[in-house]
Parts: C-alpha cells; sequence; structure tokens
C-alpha cells in the first residue's frame, strides 16, 4: 500500500505516460479490468484521458473492477511481443511501486462493458452514473460540449452577445402545457417554467441589444416520446433588422461550421428549401430524411429547409393544450408570436381567410427530424393583437396574457427574426443514436421519472402549509 511520505505529489494524465518512460509517475483513475497471475496482478487503470496497463507484484490483488486508485509507479517499455496497437499507451506499462485504493467498489449494478443498449432503460438511468462511464456515453457528452463550445465561438464570432433570460417567469402560449411553480410569498398565485425564451428574446430586441443566443433551458409538460423528453436545450437566437432570407443564411452558415468543427459530414453545401405544400407532397410529412443509404452509411447529416407555413389550423378537440389555446376554434401551428407573410397582412388584421393566411415561418429538418423551428416576429402591437383576436381573445384576456409584449411593441421595437436550434437533438444525430437520452447526461425516463433521483415525489406536510397549498383525496 502507498506510503504518504514517498508521494509524488504532481499528477501525471494516462496521456502523457508514454513521453514519461524510466519515471517514475503518480496516476489517479478507475481499474478498468483486472487480472489476477499469482504474485503478478496486471490492471488497466483509465482515468479521462484514456487507459494503460499498470503491474504490480505481490499487490493489487484485493482491489476490484471500477475501484478508485493513486498508482505510484516507474513507466517502462514493453517487450515487443507485448505491445498493444489499439490503445495509445500500449507500447508502455506502469511498475507498479505503491498505490493506494481511494474508494473499495462493491459489484456494479449493472455492467459498464458493453454498449448498454441491451439494459433496461429504467435500470440504466437509476444507476446512471454509472451507465455514464461506459465509452460510448463519455464520448457522447465530450461531443455534446464541443458542440455548445462550437456555437458559442461562431455565434460571437457574428458578433451575437450571450445574455440568459428568467427560469422563472408567467404562463405563455407556445403549444404545450405549463409546469408551474407555486408562489411562497404570494399564496395562490404561480410562475411558470419557460418553454422558451420567446418572449423574453423579443423583449431584448426592444432592448437594443440586435444579436443575441443563448444555450436555453426549455421545459414542457408534453407527452414523451424517444426524441422529445419535458426538459431539453435549445441554441437560441435572435436578430433585428433582418428579414427570412437573412436569418435562414445565417443560421445556415453557423450550422455548417459548428458542425464541421466537431466532425460531422454534411450531405449538402446549400441546404435545399422545400415549401410546407411540397414537403407533404413529397413525403407526407414536413419531417422528412433526404439521405441515400450511401450516406447513412457515411453517417452524413442531411439539412434543408421548410417555409411557407399556414399560421392558423383547426385545434385538435383531442388536445387539451390546443383546445386552450384556440377559444374560437383555430389556433397557431407554430408560434403566435410570428408575423404574417407580407401579402396576408391584410387578411390578418381584418381576421379573414384565417385557413389562408401564410406566416414568415421556417423549420430546419436533418435526417427526418426537425432540429430547428423559427420566423420573422410581430414587432406590432396591432398584428400581435389580431392573431390573438384570430384565436378568440378579448381585449382584456389580450391585455391580461401579453399585455407586456405590446406595450414593449409600443416603444420602438425593431423588425426582428431568430431560430430555436434543438442542441439535444443535433447530438443525437451527430452521435449516431436513436433516442435523445443518449446525449443527455441526465434524462427522464420513458414516464417521466427523473434519472437517479426519485421524483416526482411528495414534499413534507411542512411545505405544503408553507405553500398554502392542500392535497385533496381522489372521492370516486
Amino acid at each position: 500500500m502507498l506510503k504518504k511520505s514517498s508521494t509524488p505529489s504532481k499528477r501525471t494524465l494516462v496521456k502523457e505516460t508514454p513521453q514519461k518512460v524510466g519515471q517514475t509517475v503518480t496516476l489517479y483513475g478507475w481499474v478498468d479490468t483486472k487480472r489476477d497471475h499469482g504474485k503478478i496482478t496486471f490492471i488497466d487503470l483509465r482515468d479521462r484521458t484514456g487507459k494503460v496497463q499498470c503491474v504490480g507484484y505481490k499487490m493489487l490483488s484485493e482491489v476490484t473492477p471500477e475501484s478508485v486508485l493513486k498508482i505510484v509507479g516507474q513507466v517502462k517499455k514493453r517487450p515487443e511481443k507485448l505491445v498493444n496497437p489499439n490503445i495509445a499507451t500500449g507500447q508502455i506499462e506502469i511498475d507498479v511501486k505503491e498505490y493506494q485504493v481511494l474508494n473499495l467498489a462493491k459489484e456494479l449494478p449493472i455492467p459498464i462493458d458493453t454498449d448498454g443498449y441491451e439494459i433496461n432503460e429504467e435500470v440504466r438511468l437509476r444507476y446512471r452514473y454509472l451507465d455514464l462511464r461506459r465509452k460510448r456515453l463519455q464520448r457522447n457528452m465530450r461531443l455534446r460540449s464541443d458542440l455548445a463550445q462550437a456555437f458559442r465561438q461562431e455565434l460571437i464570432k457574428r458578433d451575437f452577445v450571450e445574455i440568459e433570460t428568467p427560469m422563472l417567469t408567467k404562463s405563455t402560449k407556445e403549444g404545450s402545457r405549463d409546469f408551474v411553480v407555486p408562489s411562497r410569498l404570494n399564496p395562490g398565485k404561480f410562475y411558470a417554467l419557460p418553454q422558451s425564451p420567446q418572449q423574453y428574446k423579443q423583449l431584448l430586441m426592444t432592448a437594443g441589444f440586435e444579436r443575441y443566443f443563448q444555450l436555453a433551458r426549455c421545459i414542457r409538460d408534453e407527452d414523451l416520446r424517444a426524441d422529445r423528453g419535458f426538459e431539453h436545450t435549445q441554441v437560441d437566437l435572435e436578430i433585428s433588422f433582418v428579414n427570412q432570407k437573412v436569418v435562414m443564411s445565417t443560421v445556415e452558415a453557423v450550422v455548417k461550421a459548428v458542425v464541421r468543427t466537431v466532425g460531422g459530414k454534411l450531405k449538402d453545401e446549400q441546404f435545399p428549401v422545400f415549401t410546407y405544400k411540397e414537403a407533404l407532397e413529397k413525403f407526407g410529412a414536413d419531417k422528412f430524411d433526404l439521405r441515400t443509404e450511401a450516406d447513412k452509411k457515411e453517417g452524413k447529416l442531411a439539412f434543408a429547409w421548410v417555409i411557407d407555413f399556414p399560421f392558423f389550423k383547426k385545434v385538435d378537440k383531442e388536445d387539451e393544450a390546443e383546445v386552450r389555446d384556440g377559444k374560437s376554434g383555430w389556433t397557431f401551428t407554430h408560434n403566435p408570436f410570428s408575423q404574417p407573410q407580407l401579402e396576408f397582412l391584410e387578411d390578418h388584421l381584418a381576421g379573414k381567410n384565417i385557413e389562408k393566411i401564410l406566416t414568415a415561418q421556417y423549420d430546419l429538418v436533418c435526417n427526418g427530424y426537425e432540429v430547428g423551428g423559427g420566423s420573422i416576429r410581430a414587432h406590432q402591437p396591432e398584428v400581435l393583437r389580431a392573431t390573438f383576436k384570430i384565436m378568440g381573445y378579448t381585449d382584456e384576456e389580450i391585455e391580461a396574457s401579453i399585455g407586456h409584449m405590446l406595450r414593449a411593441f409600443e416603444v420602438g421595437t425593431p423588425p426582428h427574426g431568430g431560430i430555436a436550434l434543438g442542441l439535444d437533438r443535433l447530438v443525437m444525430l451527430l452521435a449516431g443514436e436513436e433516442s435523445l437520452k443518449e446525449a443527455i447526461a441526465f434524462p427522464m425516463t420513458s414516464s417521466g421519472k427523473t434519472a437517479v433521483m426519485d421524483a416526482p415525489a411528495e414534499i413534507s406536510k411542512e411545505q405544503l402549509e408553507e405553500l398554502k397549498i392542500k392535497i385533496e383525496s381522489d372521492k370516486r
């Protein structure tokens, strides 16, 4: 075992060991594998940079896989016939002189030496801290970090300003149910968690920032599926003094740059553009996959734009959120804060020919998924007011819902537009995964339970009393 007095103080990372042949180094990491051969024990020690073989003579026999160790040893060249060409440290090994078990691991509840797909989802997410140790997920999380950083660098280079918007806000009309938060200081009143930063980013245009972005956390109470959860992260941006063409060309240039930065492959240098009508006629949906079989084998991303969406649609009476939003029987297809296309502006203001009104909305699709959606926004109060009138809102209801936006539009809000790009989906596609859960560190289960922690859960009687909330029992 390790004697504290003889421990070198500086840590050496595994990736650095091939350059330190003949030197004594201090390593920290996890036991990736262990092989006992009587008096000699071999382990592969793993840290964030790789793994290296360590050889212990009459030592290491008690350690277990995934235990955390501190090892002091000499870096030696392996005999030629024992070189492992499959790893970066395959030409050397560590002759262990001393070691310390920092945490002895018990038998693992799930295996982590496979890709993990064969393990039940609930079990994987219960032990997500172990699940994340597997090589595939380590790679996915690093890819996510690299992609986020690439977006930041590319947008800042283009004079965008990163600004955070609030997580506690007011209930908004964005097409899904809100998660609400009770206010202790205002009994009976509630905050809503943001479905998106939509209204705040428009207010930032009023504030004169002109080019804004953030990696925004968005929370929506909607039905769960493989490519959608309660929480998601979007690359959210907005630009002043632009038209639809300028926003789309800017976004396209940014997306192409960041995809290349993280090693992704693009099918097309220029993203093809389809109208909503063309997409339905050609593909049967507004989300489609343009890849050939060869493209799929090469891992290419096939991006395309969809434009000319209807502004409104008839309410789906089976969708409670739509029923609530569309009081007149009409609701928005994408976003009530969008601008109608110029040729339909007169009908929009008059509330006529509603089914024919097209909006300045654009979606970005990739490999069969929607990976971004945006629009040129309404920036004049009469246009936004007309949208809510079409959906059946009274003047009083409009004031209660979006009065703050109308007042902002009366004090010099410039024309503006933007987009929200789904970071989770882009990581999923770049990593070649089929589920968003493989692109998120701690995703929820398909039944809406949190990873590792047991939520949703009951709260204490004292907390309920402090919030002035009573839980009524179901008497049916």
